[in-house]
């Protein structure tokens, strides 16, 4: 059976590229991470998805990532941009940002991979409908793999881990769509970078994701506030 680790924050994304992989015959080792996100809330979502998508494993991790703030996800002092339009969440790096959070989050599921004997990383990252993130862009992708091929015991030995990202080249309409071809459990997801019980709809995670489900003609089964 073919094994990969993939990266489960419990959004969108991520449900869907796990569902994916699921359907393609993977066996799942999933990976999450606690770094003091104020929306912890996706974690319990994170628990809920690699139940129902019956993971070999999932592992949460607490990371001091966090703790070096200059993100609003990370820092209460900073606010969550809402109400944004698509031309102003792409005319820079917004606060969201948590600096290095892939490079990090990746580096551990290497470990992890390599224990694993996985033959590939699964991340649901995507290039086209994004909040302007560095490291969501293929050509970040392509570097860590390259990297990952140079600095482990299994890229040397010529078993390379491969670093899958099926959604990057996705709207996030096309991902609407590709996760209801693969059943995912879209009613269990969390996107809101907001801490509340309900979605707040305004932040720009929110706003991609209703975009998303209301170019691909579909009600998201989520309760927002």
């Amino acid at each position: 059976m073919k094994r990969a680790v993939v990266l489960l924050s419990g959004g969108l994304d991520s449900t869907t590229a796990a569902a994916m992989a699921k359907a393609d015959g993977y066996e799942l080792h999933a990976l999450s991470f606690d770094y003091g996100q104020r929306h912890l809330r996706e974690l319990e979502a994170a628990r809920t998805v690699a139940k129902t998508l019956g993971m070999a494993s999932h592992t949460i991790l607490k990371s001091p990532l966090g703790g070096a703030g200059g993100s609003a996800l990370t820092d209460h002092s900073l606010d969550v941009p809402t109400g944004r339009d698509e031309t102003q969440m792409a005319d820079d790096i917004p606060i969201t940002y948590v600096p290095a959070r892939n490079i990090v989050f990746l580096s551990i599921a290497l470990g992890i991979a390599e224990t694993q004997q996985a033959d590939t990383i699964i991340i649901g990252a995507n290039a086209l409908d994004y909040s302007g993130y560095p490291d969501c862009r293929p050509e970040f992708f392509a570097a860590f793999e390259k990297m990952a091929t140079l600095g482990t015991k299994r890229g040397v030995e010529g078993h390379a881990i491969s670093i899958h990202v099926p959604l990057q080249h996705m709207t996030k309409a096309d991902i609407v769509q590709a996760a209801l071809k693969v059943d995912a459990p879209l009613d269990q997801t969390w996107s809101c970078y907001q801490g509340g019980k309900k979605a707040c709809g305004e932040c720009d995670s929110c706003l991609l994701r209703l975009k998303g489900f209301r170019e691909a003609g579909v009600t998201d089964p989520i309760t927002y506030a």
